[in-house]
């Protein structure tokens, strides 16, 4: 048991470590600023990357690897040392870096790399620094010219503040590239041919400019810097009108609602001075279905589980959008946010055990121990299997995406030895802190039958009212575009409120559609309140399709796997996190309206 602790508490320390690491560096004049090479890929694939030396570049006889983060492994960051010697504020003129003869086969892997619009990044002191490998011009209709170089120098500029590096790019402004011609072409200056080989010599200069910047606000400078295109515009007014509009639909429905409900209080209690047994004399609407409104649904481990992972969802995105606000996550802090919903994924997995456990308990459930299994395996086992199938494909690729055997241990290690263990804490802490089923009327042994309904009445077209009602356009653009872009979404403060609209919203659609289903003499509002503002997931996958052919320029099979995989477990976890918010709004809502009756 003490050993189960210790490792237990070990894996706490390392997935710690792994979300703080980073530390301010400060250099001397003349100490080495270690350059590291990361990795390369498709200009507008952004998931699909590549380690540089992959390509026939320069490279060192033995690699040396730096230790990475578990934000930065699953941010595809494979950073290893370089030949480029660079000393804190010295300057280099035309320095050459090393001398390669290059195959046939090479100078074709190096146009197809240009022609695909690869992009290297190195960094350098937590710096990202990007450039394109190569450069592509296509010029004529009748005839046609298609132009390959490829960059043999590169000039870096470097910006400091006191001992600290403040910001660093890359620059080929007053360079000409080498022409890659088919087959390894003519020579061109600096570049000899032979025996079907081309030699080029790479070169690179170093200057450095002082700053007035701090190194605190660095990252201003970089959120500054255009490498990669602006598609994450502010646009405040639409914002604003937006979040008006939700607002004002927010009080409509609580207005309307609640003048409705006035008179059907007015209504029912004025003949009836009885008990909560007579209310269904020569009467219909919703009080006429008193006695059969809390009978349990079918499936109450399966309703439970989705309660349940549903709030530990609400948990971890609260957390995550509360660290950002306090400044934890900033751009040179490579992968900080994904080592963090790591970290929470496996410390909120109590609060998915307590709450499903103890609402399964209160509604008379009896295998508790399979409603812990399937909390636990709610959401994990489709994550574990799309990653499988898209970590496959990585695989085959020889992408960087694609998880080293040791941060597919750590993982597994941190769901085994702490989220499975946390959840099945959680399930027996509510299991025995659960009370009884607080149901103001009492339910019948016999169901009422219940009448047709109208079309407008279904299922599906309240999922469809409810989903489109909830779905946010503006805040699901900014999320696409940080999340599948290299923006960086900064506004935390907007997206907090945003996101109390989307659950307000959410709760209070649920309460009126419940309300209308209630109004019809139909009891079944369980699993339809759950699905009415859970179909926002449906409608934010189908926005995905929609954002991947028109708002970006994603193509390929590695890139398509991974964006749609990703995206339907987008999905899943909105669907969980309202169709959670809008089933306790509903829950709260009956349990009043039927208190306030029997109570008069």
């Amino acid at each position: 048991m003490n050993c189960g602790c210790q490792r237990t508490m070990g894996l706490h320390c390392v997935l710690i470590l792994c979300l703080f690491s980073g530390w301010t560096v400060g250099y001397k004049q003349g100490d080495n600023v270690t350059l590291y090479v990361n990795k390369v890929g498709p200009y507008h694939n952004p998931q699909e990357t590549y380690h540089y030396y992959t390509l026939p570049v320069c490279r060192p006889e033995k690699v040396h690897h730096k230790s990475l983060s578990l934000g930065e492994v699953l941010d595809g960051d494979r950073m290893a040392e370089s030949l480029y010697h660079i000393r804190f504020r010295e300057n280099v003129e035309k320095k050459t870096l090393c001398q390669l003869t290059l195959s046939e086969k090479q100078v074709d892997e190096l146009r197809e790399a240009i022609e695909e619009l690869f992009y290297f990044e190195f960094v350098l002191d937590d710096i990202p620094i990007w450039g394109f490998v190569g450069y592509i011009e296509e010029s004529g209709f009748l005839p046609h010219s298609h132009k390959v170089g490829l960059w043999t120098h590169l000039d870096f500029n470097i910006e400091y503040n006191g001992n600290s590096v403040i910001f660093a790019n890359v620059s080929v402004k007053d360079v000409k590239p080498v022409p890659l011609e088919e087959g390894a072409g003519a020579a061109v200056g600096g570049v000899g041919v032979g025996g079907g080989s081309l030699t080029v010599t790479h070169t690179y200069s170093v200057r450095w400019f002082e700053s007035s910047l701090t190194h605190s606000r660095r990252a201003e400078r970089l959120r500054d810097y255009s490498f990669f295109p602006k598609t994450l515009e502010i646009h405040w007014l639409s914002i604003i009108n937006s979040l008006v509009l939700v607002v004002l639909l927010l009080g409509f429905v609580i207005i309307i609602l609640m003048r409705v409900l006035k008179n059907d209080f007015a209504r029912y209690n004025v003949e009836e001075e009885g008990g909560c047994d007579d209310l269904d004399q020569g009467d219909n609407g919703w009080k006429i279905i008193h006695t059969d409104v809390f009978r349990f649904p079918p499936y109450k481990s399966l309703l439970c589980a989705v309660l349940g992972v549903g709030a530990q969802f609400l948990t971890l995105a609260t957390a995550i959008i509360l660290m950002a606000l306090l400044g934890m996550f900033n751009v040179h802090r490579h992968g900080a946010i994904n080592s963090a919903a790591i970290v929470l994924y496996a410390l909120t997995s109590c609060v998915s055990g307590y709450v499903s456990c103890s609402f399964y308990t209160q509604i008379n459930g009896q295998r508790w121990v399979w409603n812990i299994i399937l909390t636990s395996s709610l959401f994990s086992a489709p994550l574990f299997l799309t990653w499988s199938v898209v970590n496959s494909i990585h695989w085959w690729s020889g992408s960087t995406q694609a998880l080293p055997a040791t941060t597919v241990l750590l993982l597994l290690g941190a769901w085994v030895l702490v989220g499975f263990p946390l959840t099945v804490i959680g399930g027996i802490v509510g299991k025995n802190r659960a009370g009884s089923f607080q149901a103001p009327c009492r339910t019948r042994n016999i169901a009422r039958q219940i009448p047709t309904q109208p079309w407008y009445k279904h299922t599906a077209v309240h999922m469809a009212i409810g989903g489109f009602t909830v779905k946010l356009d503006f805040l699901l653009y900014y999320i696409f575009a940080t999340v599948w872009g290299r923006e960086h979404y900064t506004l935390y403060g907007i997206l907090l409120c945003v996101f109390a609209i989307l659950l307000s919203v959410g709760a209070c659609i649920s309460v009126a559609l419940t309300y209308f289903l209630l109004s019809g003499e139909d009891y079944r509002w369980w699993w339809r309140s759950v699905l009415s503002t859970g179909s926002t997931g449906l409608f934010i996958f189908v926005y995905s399709v929609f954002y991947y052919r028109n708002r970006s320029s994603m193509s390929g099979l590695v890139q398509s796997t991974e964006f749609f995989g990703y995206s339907l477990l987008t999905a899943m976890v909105f669907t969980l996190m309202l169709g959670s918010v809008s089933f306790w709004a509903s829950l709260a809502f009956i349990r009043y309206i039927y208190r306030s009756l029997k109570m008069d």
